[in-house]
């Protein structure tokens, strides 16, 4: 049972990247930012269009009274957030089901990378 448990955790590469020498991401649409040298201010954003964006949120903010860190979502994007979650649920479930039915340990390890996969898309709130 014990290697059951160990052959479902993915790589801790695969859920975490380690602090030193991660990739950066951009500050608005989260996609790569390229490797920089060592010299001035970190990038935080990949393009003028995600810095101009960014300001613009910022702008509204302060008008709007709401907090800096304030998370303001569509009724579009609140609905795929909570489909991405019930996938989620979903795979966690087939594996405690597979596991009441005595699956091999190739087949938890799958359903496994299934739920380390739908974590990960659950990262990208944008």
């Amino acid at each position: 049972m014990r290697e059951a448990a160990e052959l479902a955790q993915p790589p801790a590469d695969d859920l975490a990247p380690a602090r030193r020498g991660a990739p950066k991401h951009c500050g608005w649409c989260g996609r790569r930012l390229p490797e920089g040298g060592n010299v001035g201010r970190r990038r935080r954003y990949c393009g003028q269009s995600c810095r101009q964006r960014a300001y613009e949120r910022r702008t509204a903010l302060q008008r709007s009274g709401l907090p800096e860190d304030a998370v303001v979502l569509s009724d579009t994007e609140i609905a795929a957030l909570q489909d991405r979650l019930f996938q989620l649920r979903c795979a966690a479930e087939d594996i405690v089901t597979a596991a009441d039915d005595g699956a091999d340990a190739g087949e938890l390890r799958g359903l496994a990378a299934d739920i380390a996969r739908a974590a990960k898309d659950l990262e990208q709130l944008r």
